[in-house]
C-alpha cells in the first residue's frame, strides 16, 4: 500500500525527524547578536529575505533540479554557490543525517548530498508532488528561524506561529517558480544574511552550530 505523499512529507520535515534541525540557525543568532533582528516584525523582515534573494530560495532551485536530474552534480553545483562555510557545513551535517535516515526508512541509495539536494533525489525516488515537497521544505525552514527567534530575541509562541504561518503563501509560490529547477535562475542577494552566517563561527557565546 503506497503511503499517502502528505504523510511522508509531514514526517520528513517533522521537528522529529532526526536532521538535527534545531542545532541550526543560518546565521540568525549572529545577526541577533548584533541588534539586527529584536522583534517579530524585524525577524519577520529576515525571513522574508532568506526566502526571497536567499538561500530559501536557491534551496528551492536545487531541490527541483535534484529531482529532475543528476543529484551528485547538482550537489557539486549547491556546495559551490554557498557563501560561507558555516552555510556549507549546516547543509552538509543536515544531509547527510536525512540520507542516513532516509536511507534507513526506504532503502534508496542516499549518501554524500546537502540538505536540499538529498531531499529533492528522495522525493523523485518517492515519486512525490514536486510543488509540495518544495512549500513543506521552505515551511520547514521558516519554522526553524521562527525557533531561533522564539529562544533568542525572545518572541511568544502565538507571534512565531503568527509568522510561520503569514510565510506560508510564499512558500507556495517560491516552489511554483523554483519546481523547473532551473539554475539559470540562482541569485543571492541576501547580503547580511550571508555575512551573518560567515561572522557566527567566531561569536563568543553561541548556542547554535551555525
Amino acid at each position: 500500500m503506497r503511503t499517502d505523499p502528505v504523510l511522508t512529507l509531514a514526517q520528513w520535515f517533522s521537528p522529529s525527524f532526526p536532521i538535527g534541525a534545531f542545532a541550526y540557525s543560518h546565521g540568525l543568532e549572529q545577526a541577533i547578536a548584533d541588534g539586527r533582528i529584536v522583534d517579530a516584525a524585524t525577524l519577520s523582515d529576515w525571513i522574508e529575505t532568506v526566502l526571497r534573494q536567499g538561500s530559501g530560495h536557491n534551496d528551492a532551485v536545487f531541490l527541483a533540479a535534484a529531482y529532475h536530474g543528476d543529484a551528485v552534480q547538482i550537489d557539486a553545483y549547491a556546495r559551490a554557490f554557498m557563501a560561507s562555510k558555516e552555510r556549507v557545513m549546516e547543509a552538509d551535517l543536515q544531509g547527510d543525517a536525512f540520507c542516513k535516515i532516509t536511507t534507513s526508512l526506504t532503502g534508496y541509495d542516499l549518501r554524500g548530498l546537502t540538505y536540499p539536494v538529498a531531499v529533492g533525489r528522495a522525493a523523485c525516488l518517492a515519486d512525490l508532488p514536486l510543488h509540495l515537497t518544495i512549500s513543506m521544505y521552505l515551511q520547514a525552514l521558516v519554522s526553524s528561524l521562527v525557533s531561533v527567534g522564539v529562544r533568542l530575541i525572545p518572541i511568544g509562541q502565538t507571534e512565531g506561529h503568527q509568522i510561520i504561518a503569514t510565510f506560508a503563501p510564499l512558500c507556495s509560490q517560491i516552489a511554483e517558480i523554483a519546481k523547473a529547477g532551473d539554475l539559470a535562475t540562482l541569485t543571492s542577494t541576501a547580503f547580511l544574511s550571508d555575512i551573518a552566517a560567515m561572522r557566527h563561527e567566531t561569536l563568543t557565546t553561541r548556542v547554535f552550530r551555525t
